[in-house]
């Protein structure tokens, strides 16, 4: 995700302040005269502490190091200088450089996005702080904490006030209250624990691929009717993830996946392949699209631009790729009868295909292919939809013969009311250990990844290692090398910078390019006309993260037409939203459910408004509770807020579907239409998803 700098709060450029305070103003502009700027490269006092943060291990800094009034706050190295000291006083003031300056919110606001600065300490109500037990300091006038600028860890990161999230960018080290900074990868214990703990990561990340380049692991996943297709993931360590990008820029398979003329529903992107040719320094994925052929794209970057390779009038369905010791490549893919096609030298075309195993009637069906050359052996590892684990070995060669050993079948899962771990890959790492990854139905949230380390027997075959006979809940951390950085936490903000979205957002079916711009902010357009949420384009989604968590956007809607509709929803075939109406001079918002599918996908319910209230001003934060533990009965809240402080629940709990058959999760989704007539545009100036 790209972040920018902070941006303008439409703040003025003069302060009011008392006599006093304006006298202490000309005292010490007249020291600046004598002294220019004043450096602080002096050791801070013994009473005042560092201020580290928690998500960046950077301290809290006077930035530039001067002392000069109205002197922003940043995050910076740790450098033990007086301007990255502070203290906490009885009064309550938060001093630093050796207690001559306190920290205060830029000329008494009290509004999120609030510019924090230095200022002659004079007792107002905006230079109060109070340190909280979970380590977030907030001020004892807004309640709003001092938050690290759109949840950035690079040295010159502005420190702004932000709604308290609890998140590691608001929680600080080094007074009583606070919690020690988590490890950097240049410093502190590695691994950061003894244990890791499964699901590594809580999202709808199914039909997994995953393998290693060098220090970096990888993991593609299905993605269905969303756009771009194929995400994929990147680690160090195995347990921490971070989106990297998209295989497939576009589902360019025809015009339903644009919403136009047909809805392309639970079709498109399924089991895939990702995999690396050494040869050519390039990434490889493969997937079929609509049971027809099947699509291959190429980058030599995973983060780069991709580019459709070739298109092979075959259906590799569940395919995984293999490039052989020789560098030739080979496919396995198939249900039930499990085949293995030769690819060109080019990757362009095939080469042979040959059905290389038929599953036995006792076991019913195999799918969901994973191709791999270990010690000499070739090993087509499959799944038993959705509670069993085979995998087939060959020491003849990429076309057999070949024979079954049971993996796993039934085996109790990580998660709680989830489902049994299958499907998924192996992989190796750096030391020689082994690791399957495997995903768990856990609907209503979706098929979430989980780890566990592998063994083999002496005559090859993988061991899957358990823990009291179940996929261990946690296992001993992988033996890696320490990262050379941190990756993206899952949580956090994004405030839309620079020019493009990050690689977590997908769009619902391809979006019409023209209706929407990111420039610090999501500027989205109405482009489509409709009474129906599931018919509109550029509905913008994110994955939830699990087993609870919150989504908060910041919506300006000062340039809604009409009967446009905006607004942030819990997206499946059975969906609310909240947010904002717009019908003729009334502006109102508003909760809405009953949005409903049926099982061709066919839209059943456009939606019951279930609560309302007026609203004025032009700025609204929407927010939802979403509780996707596995089981039935779970729900989401929606409230709202005229402040970004104090929010207001709208309308009732609204119970998840959690059929697994619309086979992706729910997702947190901005949405924007009219219903009347294009025109009208929302700008969604900041999204956070928090965890409790």
């Amino acid at each position: 995700m790209h972040y920018s700098p902070l941006r303008p709060s439409g703040r003025s450029d003069r302060r009011r302040r008392s006599p006093v305070a304006v006298a202490a103003c000309l005292v010490a502009a007249f020291a600046t005269l004598l002294a220019t700027a004043l450096t602080w490269s002096v050791p801070a006092s013994a009473a005042a502490t560092p201020l580290v943060g928690a998500a960046s291990g950077r301290c809290l800094d006077v930035k530039g190091n001067v002392d000069t009034l109205g002197t922003a706050l940043d995050i910076w190295d740790c450098n033990g200088l007086a301007n990255q000291a502070f203290e906490f006083t009885s009064a309550g003031e938060l001093r630093t450089l050796n207690g001559t300056r306190c920290v205060d919110a830029y000329n008494n606001q009290t509004s999120p996005g609030t510019q924090v600065i230095i200022w002659s300490c004079n007792g107002q109500a905006n230079q109060k702080w109070r340190q909280n037990s979970d380590g977030s300091i907030a001020g004892s006038q807004s309640g709003l904490c001092l938050d690290v600028n759109q949840a950035g860890t690079a040295n010159g990161t502005a420190v702004i006030l932000w709604t308290c999230n609890g998140q590691a960018n608001q929680k600080w080290s080094g007074t009583t209250g606070g919690p020690s900074p988590s490890p950097s990868p240049t410093g502190g214990p590695w691994p950061p624990s003894s244990q890791f703990s499964n699901p590594v990561l809580w999202q709808d990340l199914a039909d997994l691929d995953i393998f290693r380049v060098g220090d970096t692991y990888y993991y593609s996943a299905s993605t269905m009717h969303y756009s771009p297709g194929a995400p994929i993931l990147r680690s160090y360590d195995l347990v921490n993830w971070e989106f990297a990008g998209h295989s497939v820029p576009k589902l360019d398979f025809g015009s339903k996946y644009d919403l136009n003329g047909g809805r392309g529903y639970v079709r498109g992107i399924w089991a895939s392949f990702l995999n690396y040719r050494k040869s050519n320094k390039t990434f490889y994925w493969g997937g079929c699209i609509d049971f027809a052929k099947t699509y291959i794209y190429t980058a030599t970057a995973v983060d780069g631009q991709w580019s459709r390779h070739t298109t092979i009038d075959n259906c590799y369905y569940d395919a995984g790729l293999l490039v052989d010791d020789d560098d030739k490549m080979y496919v396995a893919y198939g249900n039930t009868n499990i085949s293995v096609a030769e690819l060109s030298a080019d990757g362009r075309s095939q080469v042979r295909t040959q059905q290389v195993f038929s599953t036995p009637s006792n076991i019913g069906t195999l799918e969901g292919s994973r191709f791999y050359k270990i010690n000499g052996n070739y090993y087509i590892f499959l799944t038993r939809p959705a509670n069993g684990q085979y995998v087939l070995k060959s020491t003849s060669g990429p076309f057999g013969p070949y024979t079954l050993r049971q993996v796993l079948l039934d085996l109790p899962g990580p998660i709680s009311g989830g489902g049994v771990p299958h499907q998924g890959g192996l992989v190796q790492t750096q030391s020689g250990a082994w690791y399957y990854m495997a995903f768990v139905d856990s609907y209503p949230g979706g098929r979430v990844p989980a780890l566990a380390p592998v063994t083999w027997t002496s005559d090859g075959w993988p061991v899957l290692q358990t823990v009291n006979g179940a996929w261990g809940t946690s296992y001993p951390y992988p033996n890696v090398p320490r990262p050379p950085r941190q990756v993206k936490p899952p949580t956090g903000a994004d405030t839309f910078a620079g020019t493009t979205l990050g690689p977590e957002w997908e769009w619902n079916h391809n979006p019409d390019t023209t209706k929407y711009s990111v420039n610090n902010g999501l500027r989205l357009q109405t482009a489509t006309v409709t009474n129906d949420l599931y018919s509109a384009r550029n509905t913008l989604t994110h994955r939830i993260q699990g087993p609870r968590s919150t989504a908060t956007i910041s919506l300006d809607y000062t340039a809604m037409n009409d009967g446009d509709r905006a607004g942030l929803a819990m997206l499946r075939d059975s969906s609310a939203w909240i947010g904002v109406k717009r019908d003729g001079t009334l502006t109102r918002v508003a909760m809405v459910n009953n949005l409903t599918m049926d099982g061709n996908w066919n839209t059943t319910g456009t939606g019951t408004e279930a609560a309302s209230a007026p609203v004025s001003g032009g700025r609204i934060w929407l927010r939802v509770n979403a509780d996707i533990r596995p089981g039935t009965g779970r729900q989401a809240r929606f409230s709202y807020s005229t402040d970004g402080v104090n929010f207001t629940g709208l309308g009732p709990a609204f119970t998840l579907n959690n059929a697994w058959q619309f086979f992706m999760g729910y997702r947190y989704a901005i949405l924007n239409h009219a219903t009347k007539a294009l025109g009208g545009a929302v700008t969604i100036n900041r999204f956070d998803m928090t965890v409790p």
